[in-house]
């Protein structure tokens, strides 16, 4: 007699493995997945969803992925329980800091963290009780230019304005390519889509780029320019804006500090300086300011590529300059802030992430600034291997691989097999986590409830949504956040912390856990009860009861009234970045300077398949023809000896890789291109597919030492590089040994 099978059953969710906020429908049988589809009612992405989905099944079921905790021996991994690697990861962590100070050990939190309300809530909580000023995020390398100047001009790092796409008729996207992101600090599904509406209701769409980009390819116009060169751009942008077609404040005005100095240090930036370096022809460029100035409504947005550069922080203030003096700030159609369900700005300050904060300390090796409590990236190697007084000995690292994100990740990779101890909260044995002496390994995506508490504040409309877990998580497995308030408690214990104090504070906590502390954010934020109880408003059971999520509108103007600067004033002009642009200018002097012959530059770029590293274990999303190649232009290519199809060896200042060579015009000429993402051939890591896909490491050649002055951000677009065919050096070696032979 045959088995019944089991009945299936319908879940709505949002996927959160990117910023889209993607509505997924999914239907589940056996405790299995069956199938993952758009859902069509979900008022935000209306059932688009991109190939990423289907990920959430098979990091589910991945044999890779780790069930339980493990320690690393002489005879490789060994499973522990979990009480035994708690205590023992607190033990440790706490007798390195006993013997060698607090600053001994160093925390890495990763960009996933962020699509996690429980790990946003909660690891703030463990990150204190490690006491250490040695903290370091993906921020540094990817989105801190556009916190530090929404700290300093709006007085909250989370003050990010955002793009109104939906109803813009003129947008300008510089170092952005939303067709593969889906969108970034821009939570935007279907993003095609949209971007070409904005061309059916009569607007323009105008991409500044070194490489011809899925974006730019759709777009009206796509225009190339030198890497790292886009503030002195903006800058000519601005020149235009402010000296011909005039600013237009508007009511901003009134509370808006700073123009005539903005006027003053845009006055010699013309569009013809800017095209000795930038390779934008000066026409273009009062053009392009015309069309911005002229149009009934239109919206500057950078992203990745201007915010990781030497002038990072610098492009994303002239960018907000732009939107200010042509009247498209906060306004129908330019860049507005939100109005998130929960309220990470004005919020119940229990909840509300910090304003931010700059410079109270720096760095034991460079000096360099913290930034909200974080140190930069960058200098996570140099501060592990650099002996002396507060060296870190020790090393928390959290949803993160920084060997192959951050800057010279071979340097990293040497520093982390030198620690005295690492523990990794990582469901893999990856490049980084490889070096952990213990891995404490969280439930899966289906496995925990999900609101996207920090993606709600970056959408390009508000809406709020909250997805129960799909599947009960494993008895022997534990949440993040549960990970993280473990580890808490047992180094307050260990450090003599008040006994009953703690005990109560720690009960409390685990019986509320992140839904029920969401469930407070929702009903004090701006459309909850606000202790109203007969008012209607939402809560987490309102949310429980509309799975298909909220809609709540359209962005809308907010200002004077959304500022968060102490008098309630936008600062057109921070010292601290006026102070930078003599640096642009010895940058980039009048007379331009003859190229060093030879050299290249290294800019990066992201598939829509891609999503940093952490999906090339998923077969769905590795498969086809091989996407780790050096894109390089055809004229370069010429005059290097390189085919398409060959290899190259490619070096910098810090290493050397080598890559299968794509020769396409997509790149401009001098620029060449290596995904973000790769170089999964290391020993130890124990990721199958990724394994059979390695791929290189860009960031075996991007430079530690190169960042953005300002912000400390790494600078990894327009890395100089050096490049030669595999077949020459092999000749060379040939030759060599024939000599002396």
């Amino acid at each position: 007699m045959t088995k019944p099978s089991s009945p299936s059953e319908l879940h709505f969710r949002t996927c959160n493995l990117c910023e889209a906020m993607c509505g997924l429908r999914i239907e589940t049988s056996g405790g299995r997945v069956t199938s993952i589809r758009g859902d069509e009612e979900d008022p935000f992405s209306k059932g688009h969803i991109c190939p990423k989905a289907v990920a959430l099944q098979d990091l589910h079921e991945d044999p890779d992925r780790l069930r339980q905790p493990v320690r690393r021996t002489a005879n490789g991994w060994q499973p522990i329980s979990w009480e035994e690697a708690l205590d023992e990861t607190a033990r440790r962590l706490h007798a390195i800091q006993k013997e060698h100070g607090k600053e001994s050990v160093g925390a890495y939190v990763g960009n996933p963290t962020v699509h996690d309300h429980g790990a946003l809530i909660f690891l703030p909580m463990l990150l204190r009780a490690l006491r250490t000023k040695n903290k370091f995020s993906a921020s540094s390398v990817d989105q801190l230019p556009h916190q530090l100047v929404a700290y300093l001009m709006f007085g909250h790092q989370f003050l990010i304005p955002i793009p109104d796409i939906d109803h813009t008729r003129y947008m300008l996207i510089l170092g952005a390519n939303p067709l593969a992101s889906n969108g970034s600090l821009m939570s935007a599904p279907g993003v095609r889509g949209r971007l070409k509406a904005i061309q059916q209701r009569g607007g323009r769409v105008v991409v500044v780029d070194p490489r011809k980009t899925e974006t730019a390819r759709a777009a009206d116009e796509h225009v190339f320019i030198r890497p790292g060169t886009d503030a002195l751009w903006l800058f000519s942008l601005l020149h235009v804006l402010l000296e011909e077609t005039g600013p237009k404040l508007g009511r901003l005005a009134e509370f808006s500090d700073g123009l005539a100095t903005v006027r003053e240090v845009a006055r010699d930036f013309t569009p013809e300086r800017a095209a000795l370096h930038t390779g934008v022809p000066a026409d273009t460029t009062r053009r392009i300011a015309r069309e911005l100035s002229a149009s009934e409504s239109a919206v500057c947005y950078g992203r990745l590529g201007v915010s990781t550069q030497a002038f990072g922080a610098m492009c994303q203030w002239l960018i907000n300059l732009i939107n200010l003096v042509t009247g498209n700030f906060d306004r129908e159609g330019g860049a507005l802030f939100t109005k998130p369900a929960f309220d990470v700005v004005q919020g119940p300050r229990a909840l509300a992430m910090g304003r931010g904060s700059f410079g109270r300390w720096r760095s034991r090796v460079r000096g360099l600034p913290e930034f909200s409590g974080d140190l930069p990236v960058a200098a996570l190697g140099e501060e592990i291997l650099t002996e002396g007084p507060g060296r870190i000995r020790a090393m928390l690292t959290s949803a993160g691989n920084p060997v192959v994100s951050t800057p010279n990740g071979r340097q990293l990779d040497k520093a982390l097999e030198s620690l005295d101890f690492m523990v990794s909260i990582d469901p893999y044995i990856n490049e980084t986590t490889r070096h952990a002496h213990i891995i404490l390994p969280p439930s899966t995506h289906l496995e925990r409830s999900h609101y996207d508490l920090a993606f709600h504040v970056l959408a390009v409309r508000n809406t709020a949504k909250y997805s129960p877990p799909l599947f009960p998580k494993r008895p022997d497995s534990k949440h993040d956040w549960e990970i993280f308030l473990e580890l808490k408690h047992r180094l307050e214990k260990l450090r003599g912390a008040p006994r009953v104090q703690g005990e109560l504070e720690y009960r409390t906590l685990k019986a509320l856990g992140p839904d029920r502390l969401l469930d407070v954010a929702l009903r004090a934020g701006p459309y909850g009860l606000k202790l109203r109880p007969f008012r209607k408003g939402l809560s987490l059971a309102s949310l429980e009861a509309q799975p298909h999520g909220v809609d709540l509108g359209p962005l809308q103007p907010s200002l004077p009234g959304r500022l968060a600067t102490r008098d309630r004033r936008i600062q057109l002009a921070p010292e601290l970045l006026v102070a930078d642009v003599q640096r642009l200018r010895q940058t980039y002097p009048a007379d331009a300077p003859a190229p060093e012959e030879g050299t290249l530059l290294l800019i990066g770029r992201r598939h829509l398949r891609d999503n940093n590293s952490w999906l090339h274990n998923v077969p769905r999303l590795v498969s086809g023809k091989p996407r780790c190649t050096l894109m390089v232009h055809p004229d370069d290519a010429r005059r290097l000896g390189l085919r398409e199809g060959g290899e190259a060896f490619i070096t910098s200042r810090v290493g050397e890789v080598k890559a299968p060579v794509t020769v396409t015009d997509e790149v401009m000429q001098g620029v060449v291109s290596l995904p973000h993402g790769y170089g999964h051939g290391r020993e130890g890591v124990r990721l199958r597919v990724a394994g059979e896909h390695a791929g290189v490491s860009i960031n075996d050649l991007t430079d530690d030492r190169s960042l953005d002055a300002i912000s400390g951000n790494a600078a990894f677009s327009g890395v100089q590089v050096r490049i030669k065919p595999v077949e020459s050096i092999r000749t060379e070696e040939q030759l060599e040994q024939s000599a002396t032979g």
